[in-house]
């Protein structure tokens, strides 16, 4: 996916004068580096002391040892799948090549290679991906549990075979900060978890070519930090990629300031992007997952090298896990809201560890569990070695009091989002935020006003999720389009308007006028009601009630303003089966071995279609995770609205 010159345009007009001066700077210095790159400073005498204290491995729990192994041996036999593209030939990778495609990146100075252009690079996300290093964190801890020193001796290898094939600023890998930042967590952890072995040193302290690749990527860092516009997740993974390797490998000249400036910049940076309800502003869930692993990580280093770290960067970190405590299913699943690409901070667990309950259970390890917390009942590798690290909140030196919610919160005011949970395990997320975070909203969807149903877990009305990020346009602009969530479209087109993959021009603006969720709790009904401005002309609201007595949900759409062609849309989970009868959708599924059934009565003003795994166009799609998508049914209904119109369906579950 090349960029043209209007997406330029539009993209500069997303920016600030700081920001533009900002990026002059930065391309002044890219010139610069070609013909004069900066030069790492002798290093002698460099000691690792950032080690695990003792006790720390005996902590983990069997069962998540056995699949941290399992997955440590499958890696070793060469065997990884990234974004549903599964990898036989990891025993000894191809750093630069694409098995999607089958292309491989061209070589050269780093700033010159057109990694947004699949024709010529090849799927840059299954590049980048294996060179985030986090399969190598997974066999170094699979080292640190077993003592089996092929392990160690595998992370040596590709850690050599990476550092010859990307010498500093040539190649692919040398062309993104946040995969710098989280490549240096990686390195950070890899070498942590190798502490045991002889050859630890070797590889890393006493490996010249070790220590000018950690300088290069810390040099690279400060030098061309995210800016402005695009200051979201990336900036977070890059600054606590910084401040990790500043702590840990703390053996240069400029590390002292590497570590003051990246503390400063995380500080500012987790207050910025995250709510005051502490919902992460992006409003994409798998980023709150990401930038609270980042955060989490940051704090370990800081404790196990004694840097203070200011409170409120703790705070925010706190805040964050309560938000992520209170939004979840009863199977600790949160909302599919927003751009997810699967990616993760820190990954030292094997397959089947789930991500959420692990994050809960740092959590609680740290900032202690509320009386209203959904229990957590799995277990994982990354807390116990993580926690071991961290100090307790409630051991924290004049740690201010914290004001924490007496009960689970159900409306988040400033992000707009509202949980609506019910008998039966029946949970709903209603939809009435910001679109997006900052002026390019870059991980946003069109989705105002959406609704996500669960029964027990299950995806009744789904979120379809995100699939793909570059190379695939029809695909990307589906998945984040109106059409593509459980909500009403006006004209064919999008409430916001996007400038390009990452970018949107203008932003539908949303207001919430009722909020009730504590209704279906006493018995009675949960109400929410909101409205946006995303179809110049028109208006669009939006009425969700959920009764305690009977489970139902109703959704009540009215459309106002002249005549419009509407396209209302209801996305089923996969596991769902439909059977469209006129207006009426009879719904079944299992779960746990035991048949579920619910009914769908649709407006009877529009005109409905079923549709299932179309692809011209995309229509009738759930994607579980990034690369990978599966046919599920969509039920779309079609008609016009003149004036003020109500379209009414309801939801009914069985048993």
């Amino acid at each position: 996916m090349t960029m043209s010159a209007g997406w330029y345009l539009r993209r500069l007009s997303r920016m600030g004068p700081r920001e533009i001066g900002g990026r002059v700077g930065d391309t002044v210095r890219r010139r610069r580096w070609r013909s004069a790159p900066p030069d790492c400073p002798a290093v002698t005498g460099a000691r690792f002391t950032a080690s695990l204290p003792a006790g720390a491995v005996d902590a983990v729990a069997p069962d998540a040892a056995k699949r941290l192994v399992a997955e440590a041996d499958r890696l070793m036999a060469g065997h990884a799948e990234f974004f549903g593209v599964e990898r036989d030939d990891l025993a000894d990778p191809d750093w630069w090549y694409d098995p999607k495609t089958g292309r491989r990146a061209p070589e050269g100075y780093a700033f010159d290679v057109p990694y947004r252009d699949e024709d010529r690079v090849g799927d840059i996300k299954q590049i980048w991906e294996p060179s985030r290093h986090q399969y190598l964190t997974v066999l170094a801890a699979a080292y640190a549990l077993t003592g089996d020193e092929r392990y160690a001796e595998r992370v040596a290898g590709h850690l050599r075979s990476w550092w010859a094939a990307n010498p500093p600023l040539r190649g692919v890998h040398w062309t993104s900060g946040i995969e710098l930042g989280i490549r240096l967590l990686s390195w950070v952890w890899v070498r942590r978890l190798l502490d045991g072995w002889p050859g630890a040193a070797a590889l890393f302290e006493d490996n010249p070519v070790a220590l000018n690749q950690i300088w290069h990527h810390q040099r690279w860092l400060a030098a061309f930090p995210s800016r402005g516009s695009s200051a979201n997740n990336h900036v977070i993974a890059e600054t606590a990629g910084q401040f990790a390797a500043a702590c840990a490998f703390g053996w240069f000249p400029s590390s002292a300031r590497w570590r003051a400036d990246a503390l400063r910049s995380l500080e500012r940076q987790l207050r910025s992007n995250t709510f005051h309800s502490g919902l992460n502003r992006e409003l994409a869930t798998e980023y709150h997952g990401l930038v609270l692993e980042l955060g989490l990580a940051a704090v370990a280093e800081a404790d196990a090298a004694g840097v203070p770290v200011p409170v409120t960067v703790r705070l925010v970190l706190l805040r964050m896990t309560d938000a992520l405590a209170a939004v979840v299913d009863n199977r600790l699943r949160p909302p599919r809201q927003g751009d997810a690409d699967d990616g993760h901070g820190l990954v030292v667990d094997g397959a089947g560890t789930d991500r959420w309950g692990s994050l809960l259970a740092t959590g609680d390890a740290v900032f202690g569990r509320l009386a209203w917390w959904p229990a957590v009942t799995g277990t994982d590798v990354r807390t116990p070695l993580l926690t071991a690290l961290v100090q307790p909140y409630s051991m924290i030196e004049n740690a201010p009091a914290v004001s924490r919610p007496a009960e689970r919160p159900a409306h988040f005011a400033d992000a707009g989002m509202t949980i609506l949970r019910g008998p039966g395990e029946i949970w709903c997320r209603c939809d009435g935020g910001p679109h997006g975070f900052l002026s390019i909203a870059a991980h946003a969807h069109a989705d105002a006003l959406s609704v996500e149903v669960r029964h027990d877990g299950v995806d009744v009305l789904a979120d379809p999720g995100t699939y793909c990020y570059h190379g695939q346009p029809e695909w990307r602009r589906y998945f984040r389009s109106t059409l593509g969530h459980n909500t009403l479209e006006l004209d064919g087109g999008d409430q916001s308007v996007s400038g390009g993959p990452f970018l949107w021009t203008r932003h539908a603006r949303t207001r919430v006028l009722v909020t009730d969720p504590s209704g279906a709790s006493d018995g009675g009904v949960a109400r929410w009601c909101a409205e946006h401005d995303g179809y110049e002309g028109s208006a669009h609201r939006r009425r969700v009630e959920l009764t305690a007595a009977s489970g139902e949900l109703t959704v009540v759409d009215e459309v106002r303003g002249p005549r419009r062609e509407v396209r209302l849309a209801f996305h089923l989970g996969p596991a769902i089966t439909a059977e469209l009868v006129g207006n009426r959708a009879l719904l079944s599924w299992t779960r746990d071995g035991e048949d579920r059934s619910a009914e769908l009565d649709l407006p009877g003003r529009l005109t409905w279609r079923a549709h299932r795994g179309e692809s011209e166009p995309p229509l009738g799609w759930y994607s579980a995770g990034f690369g990978r998508k599966e046919p599920a049914t969509t039920l779309v209904g079609t008609g016009v609205a003149e004036g003020t119109q109500e379209f009414t369906t309801v939801l009914r579950f069985h048993g």
